[in-house]
């Protein structure tokens, strides 16, 4: 009995390991086969994510080891942590941008203050995503609809690849406060384009868009097999950098043309840092750190999801807000900023084989080896490089096409799409997102206090009822049933309590009136003081009320009433066919 208890214990405390580390139960049957496949994954995503740290950085106005830094510590935390096995976390394009407007509101770019406030912004995002864990409120980001979240992401992407075109044309401008101001900076600025960053840019797009649709063909046309012909040309933004690189040192373009290079970047790996406590200086922070952690989260999460379904699998949002949260905590404290999961990397983890979050480890190892030994080289990086790098990574976020079909199908949530977009440039990314948070509420709550309503009868001689305008159907002019198609709570009883007096009005034979409540799921207290004085107004007026198809959880409450015995002489039928039969023989 012993033995069975101590082996019960330690099957328990196993299940919570696993629990607590995902990874731990991969590496149950894991295979030399599986390393494999997480050694090429990992990989390439390190070789991805050197060129993207850096342009993300820059995107976010920080320095490039930052951008690497956040692809280290954060990383491991979650390979180990996370309940996806393909999520790359790290530097991604929206947050970099993100914090880039958060942070430039608080210091001024390039000081110490600057850099220390990003790495608080991460604190508060770790702080925030494990809140959100604590208290379960993953379903927050619930709130983010998807029309919100596609005039969201179409005008951040857009934002940031105006933002770039200043690196692109070899313009130097202060980073303006909003898109407005940014766009305008730069027409006013393109009289100074350098031709020879122009031209060096456009080497690096032409490398990047041949690496990504055809370089895999013409690989594979020389020999080479699928999977490493697929993988070599997954490394287009690697080649643009080290065409750049080649081309500055060649003809000294930085000395003899003032192209923009990235500079020194200091070799080693990150180091603690301890961030200062000043409780008014991160409660301004809060509400750009709020944002940040839902639209990371989000991403995260559907990212994780769609890859996961590919599998037949499922993540776990809950470990995804733990995994999360602790990533960016460890960015907080290893010179960092706010990290989530990529979608672009992520694509690129699951197709190169990724099978666990080992990948994620060997990505995280080859990033530290960078940082200590490769620094040096990539002191020459044009900058027009990397703006290329943050422009095709963004421009398939921007997705306008569907506003068309969006208004035709729904012109609600075409409108709130238009909004959001609208509103993100105008005023921010704050306040564009929290705009079009807002104003999808409100059309939802502006729908369900308008419900539909649908005065019904009988289809042939069958049991079913279907709407009056819609269908061929019988009535009878002394019993009408009248079908409400949303819960009844308080801002939607006035309305239906109008259009029900209304609807009766315009019966003059009327003597029963069938509520069908086969949509309704939930009745609030003024609801159902509402339901009350309907039924002693029709009382009034001669006409009984009946309920029918009343849902269990919605019987259930009004037993917990005395409304059944006030609705006497009317009764609860359990369907609209046995009450329309008892009533008026319909």
């Amino acid at each position: 009995m012993h033995k069975q208890t101590t082996n019960g214990h330690s099957v328990a405390k196993t299940n919570r390991l696993e629990t607590l580390f995902p990874l731990l139960a991969w590496l149950k049957t894991y295979q030399r086969e599986t390393l494999i496949s997480d050694s090429i994954a990992g990989l390439i995503v390190a070789i991805m994510l050197v060129p993207q740290g850096m342009a993300y950085a820059f995107l976010a106005g920080l320095p490039p080891q930052m951008g690497l830094y956040a692809g280290i510590v954060p990383l491991f935390i979650y390979g180990l942590l996370g309940s996806s096995r393909s999520l790359a976390v790290g530097p991604v394009a929206i947050a970099s941008l993100m914090v880039g407007e958060a942070v430039s509101q608080h210091a001024q770019a390039g000081t110490e203050l600057y850099l220390a406030t990003a790495m608080v912004l991460a604190l508060l995002v770790g702080i925030i995503l494990l809140l959100m864990y604590l208290l379960r409120l993953g379903s927050l980001v619930n709130f983010l609809s998807h029309s919100v979240i596609t005039g969201f992401t179409s005008a951040a992407a857009l934002m940031i690849a105006v933002s770039q075109i200043k690196y692109v044309l070899g313009l130097e401008f202060p980073r303006g406060h909003g898109f407005p101001e940014t766009l305008g900076n730069l027409i006013g600025h393109i009289p100074q384009t350098s031709l020879i960053t122009l031209m060096l840019a456009l080497s690096a797009f032409a490398v990047m868009w041949f690496s990504k649709n055809h370089l895999a063909t013409v690989l594979a046309k020389l020999g080479c097999s699928g999977l490493l012909a697929g993988s070599i040309a997954k490394a287009g933004p690697m080649f643009a950098i080290v065409l750049g690189v080649a081309l500055v040192e060649l003809f000294q373009l930085d000395q003899a043309y003032g192209v923009s290079v990235v500079g020194d970047i200091p070799a080693g790996l990150p180091a603690f840092h301890l961030l200062p406590v000043d409780l008014s200086w991160w409660q301004s922070l809060l509400p750009a750190a709020l944002l940040i952690a839902l639209v990371g989260f989000l991403e995260s999460v559907s990212v994780g999801t769609a890859l996961a379904s590919k599998r037949r699998e499922r993540i776990k949002p809950d470990r995804e807000l733990v995994a999360l949260g602790f990533a960016n905590l460890g960015a907080a404290f290893t010179g960092a900023y706010p990290v989530a999961g990529g979608f672009g990397r992520s694509m690129v983890n699951d197709a190169s084989g990724a099978q666990t979050t080992v990948a994620s480890l060997i990505t995280a190892t080859g990033l530290a080896l960078t940082v200590l030994f490769f620094t040096p080289w990539f002191y020459s990086p044009p900058k027009a490089v990397l703006g290329v790098i943050v422009i095709m990574a963004v421009l398939p976020l921007i997705d306008l096409s569907g506003i068309k079909s969006t208004w035709r199908f729904n012109r609600a949530d075409a409108l709130t799409l238009i909004v959001t977009f609208a509103m993100v440039l105008i005023a921010g990314v704050e306040i564009g997102l929290l705009s079009g948070v807002a104003l999808s509420i409100a059309l939802l709550l502006q729908r369900n206090s308008h419900p539909h309503i649908a005065i019904v009868g009988r289809v042939g001689d069958s049991e079913h009822f279907r709407n009056i305008k819609r269908f061929d159907v019988k009535t009878n002019p002394c019993c009408l049933g009248l079908r409400i198609d949303e819960n009844l709570y308080f801002a939607n009883t006035r309305y239906i309590e109008d259009e029900v007096m209304a609807v009766v009005a315009e019966q003059p034979q009327l003597q029963h009136l069938v509520i069908i409540c086969s949509a309704i799921s939930f009745i609030d207290a003024s609801a159902l003081e509402t339901l009350e004085m309907l039924k002693d107004n029709l009382q009034e007026s001669g006409v009984t009320l009946h309920l029918a198809d009343v849902k269990g959880p919605v019987m259930d409450q009004l037993k917990q009433t005395r409304f059944i015995e006030h609705l006497a002489p009317g009764q609860v039928y359990l369907s609209t066919h046995e009450a329309m039969r008892d009533l008026c023989d319909l």
